[in-house]
Formats: C-alpha cells, structure tokens, sequence
C-alpha cells in the first residue's frame, strides 16, 4: 500500500490521534510572527486542516493541500472557510500564485532524501520576495538510519509510512541552497520523537 492510500486509510483515526499535539506552537506562532497582517499561506501536506485552521484564525489567508483526498473531505469538512485541495506537495511549483509565507509542517519528512531538495525548489517559487518558509522533521538520531519504513498498529489494524529523518545540519543546509537566511530554529522532544523547527527567509 502507498502512503497516499495509507493516509486515505487512516485518515479518521491520525486526525483524532493528532488533534491535541501541541510541540508546534511555538514555531508556528514565530511565522505568523514573521508575515504581513491578512498574508497568504500555502500550508503543504496540511491533513486535516489542523494547522490551517490555526493559521486562519491569526488572521492569515490559508491554502492547504495535500495528497490524502480523505484528509482533504475532513479538512473541508471540520475547517470552513479555508480553501482546500487535493495536490501532492511535488507539484506545489504548478500553482499560479504566490504566498508571504510556505508552512511544511510534518511533510517533507514523507519524502525521500535525494528528492528533497527539488520538492523544496519547487515550493520556494511560489514563494514571494521576502517571504517565509517553514519546515519542520523529525531529527535523526544517533545511529539511526536516514530512512525507514515504520509499520504501525496504534489503531488497531496494521499499517506502514515511509520516514526520512533529518539533521539540524541538514535543515540549514537546505535553506542554504535555496538562497535563505535561517531566521528561527527549535528542536522539541515529544515521546520518543525530537521535532526539529527551522523559518527561512527568501
């Protein structure tokens, strides 16, 4: 089963499961802090609307997309009033807008390494002059392998989810080859889990 089908599969269940994580906040608040008053956001891999909701009610004006069409039905859902559509963070770069602010929350880590940098390119350029991106992963551990597939059964069936695993290091490197200044890092535990946060300026 592919990770588009997976999430299709256990896209009620993640969105219950995910509702009250909070490890976030912090860096979120910090790019809303950097984008104009009323500024546009293209939020990648949005799931069920969680996060663009949030976004929304700062005031900011809210695209998710994501690649679940089940997460998108929860999103339009439970999220009124935010624009919703089913696309894969890959073709991001095909939209005919630009946006103050591109928000890759627990997105990019469902994609290959060597394929990062080119999802990355094609998210900043829909992103204006002076915009902002926001990425956040979760970090690799010592020893641990750069990629993996994790079966899971959290909710009483089995399922699988392809994980690439970053560096801090790695992060900053990004930013580096997109033309960004990093203006914002965080790192969060969470479970067995460290959330790594990084803001980059175009």
């Amino acid at each position: 089963m592919n990770l588009k089908d997976t999430y299709n599969r256990i896209a009620e269940d993640w969105y219950k499961d995910h509702k009250s994580d909070s490890w976030w906040v912090e860096g979120t608040d910090a790019f809303v802090s950097f984008l104009p008053k009323g500024g546009s956001v293209l939020d990648v891999g949005c799931g069920a609307g969680v996060k663009s909701k949030y976004l929304s009610e700062k005031g900011l004006c809210v695209l998710g997309i994501d690649f679940s069409d089940k997460l998108i039905e929860i999103a339009k859902r439970d999220v009124p009033g935010v624009e919703f559509l089913v696309i894969d963070m890959k073709d991001a770069g095909t939209l005919e807008r630009e946006f103050d602010g591109i928000f890759s929350q627990a997105s990019l880590l469902h994609i290959p390494k060597k394929e990062v940098i080119a999802v990355l390119k094609g998210l900043a350029s829909r992103l204006k002059k002076g915009g902002h991106l926001y990425i956040a992963v979760k970090e690799k551990w010592e020893g641990q392998d750069e990629e993996q597939v994790v079966v899971e059964e959290g909710y009483g069936y089995q399922y699988e989810r392809f994980f690439s695993y970053f560096t801090k290091e790695e992060l900053r490197g990004y930013l580096k080859e997109l033309g960004m200044e990093a203006v914002f890092e965080s790192a969060t535990p969470m479970h067995k889990t460290t959330w790594l946060q990084i803001i980059g300026r175009k």
